[in-house]
Parts: C-alpha cells; sequence; structure tokens
C-alpha cells in the first residue's frame, strides 16, 4: 500500500508552501482584483427596500462576502459555484421597477442555480458594474470548467481556509478534530491522532497545506476501489492497457468497444506520463476515470440528442409546466417572470399562462380569484421571445388559459403577433389539413399556441362561423374544475377571432370519450384533464387512453385542491402516453425528481420519444398486464451499494454527523414499483460503506425511472433528505459506477456521490 499513498497525495498539485488553489491565477486578473478589493453596491429587493452593501470577494477567488455597515459583525456569503449566470442591465422585475431611478449601465443581476432567489445589484459606477459582471462570469466560466483534480485540489483547499481558524497557513490537531466534525466525519480521538502524527512530517504539531493534503488523503482512502483495481491489475501497481480492456470488457460490459476505450481512458484520465508511455493507467488515473462522466451510472450517448426527433408531436413526452406564472403557492403565491425563466431553462416546453382582463386595457395573468400577484400579458410573452429557445432549439407550447372578454383577446393577439413575430406559428406548416400532426424537427424554433378555436383548420376561410364555443370548449382547459372559480359556467362565450386565428396545430376541445375520438376526433384536437380524471381513465381504460395518445395530445394539470401547488406522480399518466403532464416546477420533490430524471437524456431537449408499445395506434399494451404485450422482456436489476463520499451535512451544527442510508425506488408500471434500502451507517457521512445489494425485477424497462435516495436515518422521527439522482432505466451504464448526487432542487453537491456495482441481465 506504500506506493499507493505516495501516488494518491501526488494526485494534488499545490505549488510551492503556499497553498493556491487552482482559482489562484485568476486574482491577477483586473476584474477580479477589483472585487476583492470589494465594493459598495446597493441591494435592491423591491422599489422601497434599496440597501448599500459591502461586497467583496474572498482570498479563495470563490467565496463572495457581504455584509451592512451598520449590522456590526453580521455577514453573509454565497459561493460562485452556486451562481449560474449574471443578467446586465434592466433584466429583472425588481431592476425594470427603478429603471427611472438607475440607468441600466449600473444594474446587474446575480442569478443563482436552483429556486434559491437571485440577488439585484446597482453599483455606483458604470465602471465598477463592468468590473463585477465581467470578474463573475470570468470566475463561473473557471469554477464550471474545472476538471475533476481541479475541483478536488479546490475542495481540499477550501476545508484547510476553512478550519485555519487564525489563518497562520498551519492546523493544530484541535484545528483538526474540528474540521473532522465539519467534513461529516466522526473518528474516534486516538485514530485521528495517528493519522495527524502520519502526516505532520516535519513534527511541528501542526500541518502545513502539502501535510493536510497527505492526512486528507489518508482519510479518504478508497480501499473499495483499490480492491477492484488489485483485480485487474498484475503487478498491484498499474493496469497495463490489456489489464485495463479486460476490466472494460468484463466489469463495465462493453464488449467490443472496450481495446480502443481503454486507449482513450489512458490518455484523458492518467496523470503520470512515465505511465502514459507504458500505455498503462495508475490508480490514480483510474480513480479519476470512475468518479467522471464516463465513469458515471447515466450512458454518455443518452446525454446527446440521440432520438429520432421527426415522428409526429405526439409521439413524445414533452417537459411541461402547471401554473407556469408562479414561484410560490397557488393562493397568495408570487406571480413572476423568473418563473417562466427557470422552467424554460429546466428544458421545459410546455408553459401555462392564465389570462384575465386587466384594469388599463392590458391583460394580465395571476392564478385567478385569489391574493397571487399580477404580471402583464405582454411582459411574459416578450420573456418568452428571449429565453423559449434559449435550452433546447424544439417547439414550445403556450398553454393559455383564457378568462378575457374579446376586447382584451385582441389585445392579447397583438401582442404574440408583434412581440413573437416570425416565432409564432401562425399557419399550416404546407398547408395541408394534416393527418397527423407535425415533427419536432419540423417545428424547431417555433411557438405554438394552445387554445380555444372557432370552427376547425378546414373552414379557416369560413366566414360564417360564429364567434361564440359552446360550454364543451369553455371547459376544454378544465377552467370549470377548479374549486377556487366563483362565476357560474356560462353557457357561450365570446371568443375573439383574431386570437383564434393564431391556434393551429393544439386547439382545446372538451373530451368526449375514447369512441367519439376515434370516429370523430381531428389530430390537431387537443384535451386538457385533471389528474383524477386522467387517472380514472387510466384505470378504467388504459390501452384505449394509449390509443388515444399515439394520435392526439393529452394535457394533464394538478388537482385545484393542490393550493400548496404540491404535485402528483407523473409516473401513472406517461404509463398511458400522455404527453403533456403539468407539474409545478417551482415545488421540490420526488414528482419533479422524476420529471427531471426522464428529460435528463436526450440532451435535456424537452422531448422524449415515447416507447414503440405507446406509438402503435392498434397496440395491445397495458400498464396493467405488461406480459401481455409483443416483445415482453423482464429484466433482472441489481445494485451492489459499495460506499458514498463526502456527504453534505443535513444539520450545520458543530457536532452533528448524519447515519446516511440509500434507499433505491423503482417507477413504472405498476408491478415495477419497489424500493429497497441498506441499513444505515452510524456517524459518517465523509466514506461511509455499505457493500448491500438491492435486487429488482423490471417488467417493462422502456417506462422505468430508477432514483436513488441517500437520506438521514432518525430513529424517532422521519429520516431527513440528504441528496438523490434519478435517471431513465434505459439510461444506466452496468458495471462499476459512481452516482454524482444532487440536492433536493436538482442542483449538483459535488464532490457528494455514490459508488455502486451495477448488473442487469435477462430475467428467466
Amino acid at each position: 500500500m506504500a506506493g499507493y499513498w505516495r501516488s494518491q497525495v501526488s494526485m494534488f498539485h499545490f505549488p510551492g508552501s503556499t497553498g493556491k488553489s487552482s482559482m489562484d491565477k485568476m486574482k491577477y486578473d483586473p476584474d477580479v482584483k477589483i472585487m476583492m478589493a470589494g465594493s459598495t453596491l446597493r441591494k435592491v429587493k423591491s422599489r422601497s427596500w434599496k440597501k448599500q452593501r459591502h461586497f467583496r470577494l474572498l482570498e479563495d477567488g470563490l467565496t463572495i462576502w457581504y455584509k451592512s455597515r451598520w449590522a456590526g459583525r453580521g455577514h453573509s456569503t454565497f459561493s460562485v459555484t452556486e451562481l449560474e449566470a449574471v443578467r446586465e442591465g434592466h433584466q429583472s422585475e425588481v431592476l425594470l421597477s427603478i429603471a427611472e431611478e438607475f440607468p441600466a449601465n449600473l444594474c446587474f443581476t446575480l442569478v443563482f442555480h436552483g429556486r434559491q432567489g437571485n440577488v439585484d445589484l446597482v453599483a455606483e459606477s458604470p465602471e465598477e458594474a463592468q468590473a463585477w459582471i465581467q470578474g463573475v462570469r470570468k470566475l463561473i466560466h473557471k469554477a464550471q470548467t474545472m476538471d475533476e483534480k481541479e475541483r478536488l485540489d479546490q475542495w481540499v483547499w477550501d476545508w484547510f481556509q476553512k478550519a485555519d481558524k487564525n489563518k497562520d497557513g498551519k492546523m493544530n490537531f484541535k484545528e483538526v478534530r474540528k474540521l473532522l466534525k465539519m467534513m461529516n466525519v466522526d473518528m474516534n480521538e486516538e485514530h485521528a491522532l495517528h493519522l495527524f502524527t502520519m502526516a505532520d512530517k516535519s513534527d511541528t504539531g501542526s500541518l502545513e497545506i502539502e501535510e493536510f493534503v497527505h492526512f486528507y488523503k489518508i482519510l479518504t482512502q478508497r480501499d473499495e476501489v483499490w480492491k477492484v483495481f488489485q483485480d485487474y491489475s498484475g503487478d498491484g501497481e498499474k493496469l497495463m492497457l490489456e489489464e485495463l480492456e479486460n476490466f472494460l470488457r468484463i466489469e463495465q460490459q462493453e464488449g467490443e468497444q472496450s481495446a480502443q476505450h481503454a486507449k482513450e481512458l489512458i490518455d484523458r484520465y492518467e496523470p503520470s506520463e512515465t505511465a502514459k508511455k507504458q500505455s498503462a493507467m495508475s490508480l490514480d488515473g483510474f480513480q479519476m476515470y470512475l468518479c467522471s462522466q464516463e465513469g458515471s451510472i447515466f450512458k454518455p450517448e443518452h446525454r446527446h440528442l440521440y432520438q429520432d426527433m421527426s415522428q409526429p408531436l405526439s409521439h413524445y413526452f414533452i417537459s411541461s409546466s402547471h401554473n407556469t406564472y408562479l414561484l410560490e403557492d397557488q393562493l397568495r403565491g408570487h406571480s413572476s417572470l423568473e418563473a417562466y425563466i427557470q422552467a424554460l431553462k429546466r428544458g421545459c416546453r410546455c408553459v401555462e399562462v392564465d389570462s384575465w382582463d386587466g384594469n388599463d386595457g392590458e391583460p394580465i395573468v395571476y392564478h385567478g380569484h385569489t391574493l397571487t400577484s399580477k404580471i402583464l400579458f405582454r411582459d411574459i410573452i416578450s420573456t418568452l421571445k428571449e429565453y423559449a429557445f434559449k435550452t433546447s432549439d424544439f417547439p414550445v407550447i403556450l398553454s393559455l388559459e383564457n378568462h378575457c372578454g374579446v376586447e382584451q383577446q385582441t389585445v392579447m393577439a397583438q401582442h404574440l403577433r408583434q412581440i413573437l413575430g416570425d416565432t409564432l406559428l401562425t399557419t399550416l406548416l404546407d398547408g395541408q389539413i394534416p393527418q397527423q400532426l407535425p415533427s419536432p424537427q419540423e417545428l424547431k424554433g417555433k411557438i405554438l399556441l394552445k387554445a380555444k378555436k372557432i370552427g376547425g383548420l378546414e373552414d379557416c376561410n369560413d366566414e360564417t362561423l360564429t364567434d361564440e364555443v359552446s360550454d364543451d370548449e369553455e371547459m376544454a382547459n378544465g377552467e370549470a374544475e377548479s374549486p377556487t372559480a366563483e362565476d357560474p359556467p356560462k353557457s357561450k362565450s365570446k371568443l375573439s377571432r383574431e386570437l383564434s386565428d393564431l391556434v393551429v396545430y393544439c386547439k382545446s376541445l372538451h373530451f368526449h370519450g375514447f369512441e367519439h375520438a376515434r370516429l370523430h376526433a381531428k389530430c390537431y384536437e387537443m384535451s386538457s384533464f385533471s389528474e383524477s380524471k386522467a387517472k380514472r381513465l387510466t384505470k378504467e381504460a388504459g390501452t384505449d387512453f394509449i390509443r388515444y395518445n399515439t394520435r392526439q395530445l393529452s394535457r394533464i394539470y394538478p388537482s385545484g385542491l393542490r393550493t400548496d401547488s404540491s404535485n402528483y406522480n407523473p409516473q401513472d399518466m406517461w404509463n398511458v402516453g400522455c404527453q403533456i403532464v403539468a407539474l409545478n416546477f417551482q415545488t421540490a420533490g420526488l414528482e419533479m425528481d422524476l420529471n427531471d430524471g426522464l428529460f435528463r437524456q436526450n440532451n435535456c431537449c424537452g422531448y422524449v420519444l415515447k416507447p414503440d408499445f405507446l406509438r402503435d395506434g392498434d397496440t395491445q399494451f397495458s400498464p396493467d398486464k405488461p406480459e401481455g404485450r409483443q416483445g415482453y422482456r423482464p429484466l433482472r436489476l441489481s445494485i451492489q451499494v459499495i460506499s458514498g463520499q463526502q456527504l453534505p451535512k443535513v444539520n450545520q451544527k458543530e457536532g452533528s454527523i448524519v447515519d446516511p442510508l440509500v434507499r433505491v425506488e423503482i417507477y413504472g408500471v405498476p408491478q415495477d414499483q419497489a424500493k429497497e434500502e441498506t441499513s444505515h451507517i452510524n456517524n459518517n457521512g465523509f466514506n461511509p460503506v455499505w457493500n448491500e445489494t438491492l435486487n429488482f425485477i423490471i417488467h417493462t424497462p422502456e417506462l422505468a425511472l430508477v432514483r436513488f435516495v441517500v437520506e438521514d436515518y432518525d430513529k424517532a422521527s422521519r429520516n431527513d433528505f440528504i441528496g438523490q439522482f434519478t435517471l431513465p432505466f434505459m439510461c444506466i451504464q452496468a458495471g462499476y459506477r459512481h452516482i454524482h448526487l444532487l440536492s433536493k432542487d436538482g442542483t449538483a453537491i459535488p464532490p457528494s456521490s455514490l459508488f455502486v456495482n451495477v448488473s442487469i441481465s435477462e430475467f428467466t
């Protein structure tokens, strides 16, 4: 093992004894220098809340610190790694509201990952604003482009900085003991002192940065990785090319491509030039490969756009949002343009707008008959124009729940035409009445309006048609099912012809039953179903629902009783081929984990091709009887949960250490729903080892999602959530894999991971 430790410590490259991190070079950048010197910026929360705060970038090059001049010793910090982008100028509702007071060249917005609120700032001069805008952008780029080794360097350096309380560049044993608690590891004093002494080469009773790195490496020894390495290494020191090929073929199940891949992995991950020249991989390189994206559980090829995008829209699951305008609950929540931006950035391709008559002739958007705040319809359309295609080129469906009178409906139509221009689809693609819906490929870069329509595509030029729509169509978007609606349903409601004419492939229509649809429905007619109605139809006529969904679009929306903006489980709806399964994107939890998991594949483009048995108009498939379908081939999934790495703390109290357990959950057809979990490990969130195997039988692999959840065990109350990762079963790579955990918000929490060995085989 001596060679093992020598090689492990060599992975870290802190130049000299100065303890520099990989962000260090950035400190010489003129913009970053200004940030480190500090600036007084106005933090703005509303038109009336504008307060001066002193901001500066700390020595680590990653932490932004700020405080009020009057707050005594109190201050706040956040990391550059939490930031997604910087928006320049008046690019938030708050900054727009004070545009007359502060010009755009002083203003900028820090945008955070996940659901964390943005920070709006105003600088004292345009030059200072630019320094912060450009400086933060450079730091974000640097943080995002660090390789695995740099990330680990940075992570260790950050811990050293946190633990070195007196900032003397050294750590005594007392500081190290505190650090271990901070790092989520509980170790008896004798063992901790033994490791400390091993690392204290200078015999000074304190550790400098290189010694601390050595201590860290002893602490994080990955015996489980070393054992796998030993199984294939002839001399115990390195894997020769042929040995690595054997590992890839036997353990990682790579078959024929293993030879070529072995060479590529050595070139990509081996840090030692000597080993590279020998076409060999050291333990360092092996561990770096296993921790990389290629060593992750998610098939790299499925991360890219790998599916056929030329089939009718009805053949795809479409990432869809409900009440998109809300950032919180449905009774008192804040309506915001930011909610649309966040949903679109997450790959959402169907957004919802509830429009109502505004007092000054301008339509407004909010959750009707509630205390939610209001935003202008035209501002939402402007936001849509800017952000619709930043994450994905494929079409966006604008689902309009229209409560406006004819006059303001016409205003909406004008805004849609003028703001969206050519982006808005207003005519048939080829001038022909369609027999099937166009494809995502054909509709690239287009926004489609989903709303009620006077007549059909066949009678577009029929001027004799009345502009009244029947009660059936009034209920088409599900308004009548809302428990908050105070108005009695009208027997007829007027529709603006200008707005009606903008509806092409997504005409909202009340559902009259599967038989009626089979005989009379057009492919461009679509219905909305409440979750309860959709569940009932799924149980009573699952196969009919699937056939209906091969030709027409279905939109499912959460029950109006979910005033807390909670979500239903979307899996039941996907099982019968429903495409637009709308969720409250603002609400974190299992349901959004499943949505993110399904749409993580195919370049996160918001469209996922349904399995062939959900695209066949004559299908016999029933989710309740998966064994009845042609090509039925159940699989056995075996997951050995080996270990965890650097799990985050749940309780930030200094003495609190997690007791982690891992649960694997399967979501799919009813027969596939299953959960299995490991035992919990006491007081170790740093490097827990389970070595427990969980087994599952998957009857419909094409529909199954697998969710890995890590929790902090508590025998007296509910377990606390630590992290999760969800992916489609069909995207799983077999073999020894790392699962890079995500927070409740769905954002990365490096370097937290699970190490597993996955085996997939035929079930006979």
